[in-house]
């Protein structure tokens, strides 16, 4: 399935830099984070969050990088496997197009998993559906409603959300503790 997933050129001609699909997953992995799409930098090394907000993220979650890339533990799969290209204040969203097509398909041989982060807004969107609330501040800080069904909504961890942070600092007092004890109780440490 993976090599079928990195050998997709399906939106070729709409990807400014080409494809290249970035996932990282397997079917004994315990914890699934669901991102937005790689960035330019990731499309350019080819491995997921491989950047600043990949950094945040490894933190949040208390991981090091060895635990977070080994695909028998974490699973990396964004809502769009290619870089889609910038659009005014950032990327642009991600492209519809892998999730319709691949996310069918891979995420039920993900059947280990244990907890499932749904990272940013179009995550939340897709996953959650109709128990998506309003905005994404309002999703995140109704996280524990959403543990029943093991997944963990988070913003996204990009530098250009310095002021969301600094705005609701109830996240790293209140969220991040708890989303480090779910991370190390789903991979079993």
């Amino acid at each position: 399935m993976l090599c079928e997933i990195r050998a997709c050129t399906q939106c070729a001609a709409v990807l400014p830099l080409g494809p290249r699909p970035v996932v990282q997953a397997s079917r004994r992995a315990r914890v699934l984070v669901i991102g937005q799409a790689p960035g330019a930098r990731v499309h350019a090394s080819g491995i997921p969050w491989d950047d600043a907000s990949g950094r945040r993220l490894r933190e949040w979650l208390g991981l090091d990088s060895a635990t977070f890339y080994d695909a028998d533990r974490v699973a990396l799969v964004p809502m769009g496997f290619c870089y889609p290209g910038k659009r005014s204040g950032g990327d642009a969203p991600p492209r519809p197009e892998c999730r319709a097509t691949w996310h069918p398909r891979l995420l039920p041989l993900l059947a280990n998993v244990r907890l499932s982060l749904l990272v940013g807004r179009h995550a939340q969107a897709h996953v959650l559906g109709t128990r998506d609330a309003a905005t994404l501040t309002a999703t995140v800080r109704d996280w524990r409603a959403h543990l029943e069904q093991n997944r963990l909504p988070l913003p996204h961890p990009s530098p250009r959300n310095v002021a969301w942070f600094k705005a609701n600092p109830w996240f790293e007092q209140d969220v991040l503790p708890g989303l480090r004890l779910r991370v190390r109780a789903a991979l079993g440490d």
